[in-house]
């Protein structure tokens, strides 16, 4: 008899994993991103620069729309005050602390698209428990789907990857210190499939990749709980 009940309560926890794999598998896949509204093609030369100096402080910039990869709450992307700003008064700061994991916050801008082109932004760390993550999307054609470069501060490290419907797939790195609490500068240069990453005017990733070949458009990126500033935001279409 108690080899019996012993037969039951191990098919009983074999179910329970069952099912709890069947709900990772799930949480994992990504819902369907809104489409984005179009925006024009950038010609050669083109350039946009945003420091929010000219956005009222509380909300989210004109020019740009809210974002999420992934799950979990609502991103929040507000400009604010802050004296340490490289252009003064505003920066664009991405506040919401959800601790999810799977959880990507982007801050897209709509005034254009690009396909090759240099883009480069100022961005501090703040805080994060799960992540200190500060990045570029680029060549963006919805929140699933999209190229993006980040530093992390808390692994110290810089990572560039595809995002390919909702799903992140690493293809180059570098590691070195990642200083919190300190101003510095993502910067990416983008032609046809050659990406080079710099990071405070050093070049650390030089890469190739063929997932999206066609113009998008670019925008700011978090991970999970991550407060992060930014400041001068910069693209220039080639």
């Amino acid at each position: 008899m108690k080899r019996t009940n012993a037969i039951v309560v191990s098919f009983a926890a074999s179910l329970m994993i069952v099912a709890a794999c069947g709900e990772n598998h799930a949480s994992s896949e990504a819902n369907p991103a809104p489409p984005e509204n179009p925006a024009p093609l950038q010609p050669a030369g083109k350039e946009f620069t945003y420091n929010f100096d000219g956005d009222p402080a509380g909300k989210t910039p004109a020019g740009f729309h809210e974002a999420l990869t992934g799950q979990g709450g609502a991103v929040h992307w507000v400009v604010k005050a802050d004296p340490s700003a490289p252009s003064q008064p505003n920066i664009l700061a991405q506040t919401s602390t959800d601790k999810t994991d799977n959880r990507f916050p982007l801050a897209i801008a709509d005034e254009g698209s690009f396909q090759d082109f240099e883009l480069s932004v100022k961005f501090k760390s703040i805080s994060g428990e799960v992540d200190r993550a500060a990045g570029l999307a680029f060549r963006l054609k919805d929140s699933n789907n999209y190229y993006v470069v980040r530093a992390n501060a808390l692994e110290n490290n810089y990572r560039l990857y595809h995002v390919v419907n909702g799903r992140r797939v690493q293809f180059a790195g570098a590691n070195f210190k990642v200083a919190p609490d300190e101003w510095h500068e993502l910067r990416v240069e983008c032609v046809g499939n050659d990406i080079a990453c710099f990071y405070d005017g050093e070049k650390k990733i030089d890469a190739t990749d063929d997932t999206f070949k066609d113009a998008g458009k670019i925008g700011l990126w978090t991970k999970a709980d991550s407060v992060t500033y930014f400041d001068d935001l910069r693209v220039k279409a080639k």
